[in-house]
């Protein structure tokens, strides 16, 4: 379903040159990931990348969201150096465009610290988990249900 949307959408915009083009890249992207097809999935998060970069420049929560994307599909896959690399530059761009206090910058941390413990480094990955409560806490306060699971 996602293939026939991105067919229509790249006839209808006239390339791949709309955001809309790109939403259905990572979306299938997403899919082939989700299906444990890591190099396909990289190659359509790339394309969405390349896209979004071209349409909104490259400091924008979109760009962000597809470094997040990619390093997702690195991780899954066990490249840690490279999920930590994709991580880290969606928490740069994110950190620029909202401050240091927002859930996504949260997030950020929270999946950069994933990717230390899998690397078995759980100081560093203590450290991250912590930045992220922090920012969830200041954000939603103690009782929120974010804070909690964190």
């Amino acid at each position: 379903m996602y293939r026939k949307s991105l067919d229509i959408k790249t006839r209808i915009y006239g390339g791949d040159n709309h955001p809309d083009v790109a939403t259905s890249l990572m979306n299938i992207g997403n899919v082939l990931q989700a299906i444990g097809k890591y190099e396909e999935a990289l190659v359509q998060h790339q394309k969405s990348l390349d896209i979004k970069i071209r349409v909104v420049g490259s400091d924008h929560p979109d760009v962000a969201a597809s470094y997040n994307n990619i390093g997702a599909v690195y991780l899954a896959k066990g490249d840690l150096e490279n999920a930590l690399v994709q991580f880290q530059k969606a928490l740069e761009i994110r950190t620029r465009v909202f401050g240091s206090d927002h859930p996504d910058v949260a997030a950020s941390f929270t999946n950069i610290g994933v990717v230390y413990e899998k690397k078995g480094d759980f100081e560093n990955a203590l450290v991250q988990h912590q930045k992220a409560l922090e920012i969830r806490t200041r954000v939603f306060g103690s009782d929120h249900p974010d804070v909690a699971t964190s």
